[in-house]
């Protein structure tokens, strides 16, 4: 229901009109003679300082110049009257805007000249929508399963195996020379479920090491024995456990063409080898890699253990959302949305789904983060969670060394974008407030494999 209040403080007027939900509107009056000594006292300023033609300076009278300079004074008085007025009063009312507030005026050019000349009030509507109160949940109530995957040293070997043999050189083998564990195979493939390709199972020259595990479990075996030139089809068994769902379980026939085989030169895996790669030894060699796995174990783990705590985030904290926010966040996302479908030549359908089913699915996207983004900022307010100026600096190295080769040109585009290096916060901060909740939420923890932990994570970035 609208409420009406009004507020004067001798040069202003201020009534609301609208007080629903988070919605509010008022109506605002800046009086004609503030207007005026608002003007009169910047042209005041402006004599002691302006150099005009004919005039000594300091000399110049003040009416030259309100007829050179005074409507352009007058609309910077006016625009900071609109801007002081507002949040002035947003201040008074202790209220926060969701956005930038909305000021509507008379479209009346008689009435805006005369505004413009001193002789009328300014008058104008503001509407915006407040930041809603967010009471924080007790974050002890929050349960996480931390997952844990034990250190396999097959998975050690396995790894060790693959660095040894992408280092290993290879040479090209005759023709006639048929695949065998070890090659090193150059390939075109294209996969099929039920006739049909599926997205990603194509590629016009992949590699591949034979023995090495690279690919689908049984299909890297079913290249032996062929040679250059030859085209076969591979039929394979996504796993059950596969990390795309949509793919788990399903057999698949690939269409494949051989284009060139190499063969390892002869090489150990040893002391000498690991040498090579900057390493004391070959246990050196085998010790940085269980402290790698163990690093990306880590990382999955804390992935999950974020997508839970920000799940109890959501789920603990039930308010009213400003629609505005959450109608840019939803615009934002199905921008992207409708430009991949574009770009990969798709429709809907063709995702298992119609447009409408589609926008109601992204709109609790953006409810979601919205919802987020205002509880987070909240915990981080109570808690005066902060970013250091040295964690803004890691994050800005952290994100350089993502395009190697390109760390310079990465680091001016930050340096020349504020807006851009601002953003790098923000995610440094959500970690901070995620470590915060997660030190007083009630863990435990769950045993799982690298596979299990990999298919959780991979379903939830879908």
């Amino acid at each position: 229901m609208a409420a009406k209040k009004n507020a004067k403080d001798g040069a202003a007027k201020v009534n609301e009109v609208l007080n629903e939900g988070l919605k509010r509107k008022l109506e605002m009056v800046v009086l004609a003679s503030d207007l005026k000594a608002r003007q009169d006292a910047k042209l005041d300023e402006m004599k002691g300082k302006a150099n005009i033609k004919g005039f000594r300076p300091g000399k110049v009278p003040v009416s030259h110049l309100k007829s050179v300079y005074g409507p352009q004074v007058m609309s910077e008085v006016i625009q900071e009257a609109i801007n002081n007025l507002v949040q002035d009063t947003l201040n008074d009312r202790d209220e926060k805007s969701a956005m930038q507030p909305k000021v509507d005026m008379s479209e009346d050019q008689s009435h805006i000249n005369r505004v413009m000349k001193g002789e009328a009030d300014l008058e104008f509507s503001v509407a915006y929508e407040v930041l809603p109160e967010v009471k924080l949940m007790d974050f002890k109530s929050i349960k996480i399963e931390k997952p844990v995957v034990p250190l396999n040293e097959d998975d050690v070997k396995k790894e060790v195996k693959r660095i040894f043999s992408e280092q290993r050189e290879y040479e090209g083998k005759k023709d006639a020379d048929k695949i065998v564990t070890e090659d090193r195979v150059g390939l075109n493939f294209v996969g099929k479920i039920d006739g049909e390709a599926f997205e990603g199972g194509a590629s016009d020259h992949a590699h591949l090491v034979v023995g090495a595990g690279q690919y689908i479990p049984g299909f890297e075996e079913q290249l032996i024995g062929m040679k250059k030139g030859d085209k076969n089809q591979v039929k394979v068994t996504f796993p059950k456990d596969y990390s795309n769902s949509e793919l788990a379980g399903k057999d698949a026939v690939f269409d494949v063409e051989i284009l060139h085989v190499d063969g390892p030169k002869e090489a150990k895996l040893d002391d000498e080898f690991a040498k090579k790669l900057g390493m004391d030894n070959l246990e050196a060699l085998n010790d940085m890699v269980r402290s790698q796995i163990k690093a990306n174990h880590a990382s999955l783990s804390q992935q999950r253990v974020k997508r839970i705590i920000l799940d109890a985030l959501d789920e603990g904290h039930k308010f009213d959302l400003p629609e505005q926010l959450v109608e840019n966040e939803f615009e934002a996302i199905w921008s992207r949305v409708t430009q991949e479908l574009e770009q990969h030549k798709k429709t809907f359908e063709d995702e298992g789904s119609t447009e409408e089913e589609s926008r109601e699915q992204y709109h609790s996207i953006a409810e979601r983060r919205v919802r987020l983004g205002l509880v987070v900022a909240e915990v981080g307010n109570e808690n005066k969670i902060e970013v250091t100026d040295e964690e803004h600096q890691q994050a800005l190295i952290a994100e350089v060394k993502r395009f190697p080769g390109k760390e310079q040109e990465i680091y001016d585009y930050y340096l020349k974008n504020q807006q851009a290096l601002a953003g790098l916060r923000a995610p440094v901060f959500e970690n901070k407030v995620v470590t915060f909740v997660e030190e007083l939420a009630q863990t435990s923890e769950v045993e799982m494999s690298r596979d299990e932990l990999n298919k959780l994570v991979n379903e939830e970035e879908e």
